[in-house]
């Protein structure tokens, strides 16, 4: 059966098998209905697939009448910040994120270069039956040019953000290990950092579109990365995903610096140079409440997702948001997450700390997450939450996306996938030892409410 994934955040499946060129075509079609007439920005995150979706994506909006701004290989963030910039309609992206070779992906962007809200997708996807009958006459087809310094413009805004001192960060020449994983980071992060005065040196960055190991920046993929830092004697470890959207840092000695501690480190940073909201998803660190009760400040949560954390951020007005997966969002330069604006963050907040990356981590508050995936077989996900809410009446429970209770001593977030019949538990306490022990007790309850219902 082919796969195909419909999300908030756009529509992704495999080449071949389910996402192919008239699939392409109707949700592109659907879309420029969407954004209406005007021009649209279209990047790619330089994956071997990308230059085949391209041609009929660019293809089908001409068709469509819309003018295409093509700025070619580059960040996800990038998209997004020159849909903005040059006052676009809208902008895609092409790009499966952490997804291994074989996928590929349209994200789409609403006119003011974000991720459309909930009810924009909902009434991008009400255009589907119809995309494909509306094409325009021969004298009004769109026209398509190309912007070379898409990416400049966003590397030129990332390095003039508040609060940071790149003359100081280029006097202190860090010594970096990056892998880009031959990804589009290969055509930014090098540039970023050689701006920055640092010392790179290269790994999986050959442009080639070919991802070595799998994708997904996760310490099990990254063990030659982890011993490549040690070996080199780096400062610092910086791996991006694909299409630079995710940032993760290993220490100096060739250790994950944690996902979770990118976020959390990057909010210390900004709420101690500017008092304000900061916003996470509920599947991240307690953490980043720590930190910002350090300096005063209040951190809100949204349902996990880009989209609905940058949502929660334009209503509490936050000045710096993300997810625990390594995204950092500043809104006065992206309202996305972005790798570049994270890696920035990063240098200069260990400029001023005045130490290593391993004694950075030290400094930060300790917690460890362990996850479980709970198959359920005929059970059904939402029979489930409900009756783990009733079990857990007691509790400080919130139900904004599936359930989390949080307890003094730790957390614990269920929710259930919105493409398997499986229930994601997440648990987060003081210990690793804590926390595992904690997600095999919930795994076994989950178990034995499945055969009790």
């Amino acid at each position: 059966m082919p796969t195909l994934m419909v999300s908030i955040s756009g529509i992704r499946g495999i080449i071949g098998d389910g996402f192919d060129p008239d699939v392409l075509v109707r949700y592109t079609s659907a879309y420029a209905d969407f954004c209406g007439k005007g021009k649209i920005v279209i990047g790619s995150d330089g994956r071997i697939t990308g230059e085949m979706v391209r041609n009929i994506v660019i293809g089908t909006l001409l068709a469509k009448g819309n003018d295409v701004i093509d700025i070619g290989v580059c960040p996800t963030p990038t998209v997004l910040f020159n849909v903005k910039k040059l006052k676009a309609a809208g902008g895609i992206q092409i790009s499966a994120s952490h997804n291994p070779n074989q996928w590929n992906a349209l994200k789409l962007l609403n006119r003011s270069g974000e991720f459309m809200s909930p009810e924009e997708n909902v009434n991008m996807l009400r255009l589907l039956d119809d995309a494909n009958k509306k094409f325009v006459e021969w004298n009004k087809l769109g026209k398509l040019t190309g912007y070379e310094k898409g990416l400049e413009d966003h590397i030129n805004a990332v390095l003039k953000m508040d609060y940071i001192n790149t003359a100081k960060i280029r006097r202190r020449k860090f010594k970096v290990l990056l892998d880009c994983v031959n990804g589009a980071g290969s055509y930014s992060m090098p540039e970023l950092l050689e701006k920055l005065g640092c010392k790179v040196i290269k790994m999986n960055c050959d442009k080639t579109g070919i991802f070595p190991r799998l994708p997904e920046p996760i310490p099990e993929n990254l063990t030659a990365t982890m011993r490549a830092v040690k070996k080199h004697k780096a400062d610092i470890g910086i791996v991006v995903d694909p299409d630079v959207d995710r940032l993760v840092l290993i220490t100096e000695k060739g250790e994950p610096f944690g996902e979770e501690n990118t976020i959390t480190q990057a909010v210390k940073f900004y709420l101690s140079k500017k008092k304000g909201n900061a916003v996470v998803n509920l599947s991240t660190t307690r953490a980043v409440d720590d930190v910002a009760h350090e300096f005063g400040c209040k951190v809100f949560r949204s349902s996990v997702g880009e989209a609905n954390v940058v949502q929660k951020m334009k209503e509490v007005k936050a000045v710096i948001g993300g997810e625990g997966s390594g995204g950092v969002i500043l809104p006065k330069v992206v309202f996305g997450r972005d790798a570049l604006t994270g890696t920035v963050i990063m240098l200069q907040h260990l400029l001023e700390f005045g130490g290593k990356m391993s004694e950075l981590k030290k400094s930060l508050p300790q917690y460890f997450i362990a996850k479980k995936k709970i198959e359920l077989g005929s059970m059904n996900p939402d029979e489930v939450i409900k009756l783990l809410v009733e079990k857990f009446r007691s509790g400080k429970i919130n139900l904004e996306d599936g359930l989390r209770i949080d307890f003094a001593d730790h957390w614990v977030h269920f929710r259930k996938s919105n493409t398997e019949p499986i229930v994601r538990c997440i648990v987060e306490a003081k210990t690793k030892e804590e926390a595992e022990r904690l997600a095999k007790k919930y795994f076994s309850e989950i178990l034995e409410l499945s055969l009790l219902s």
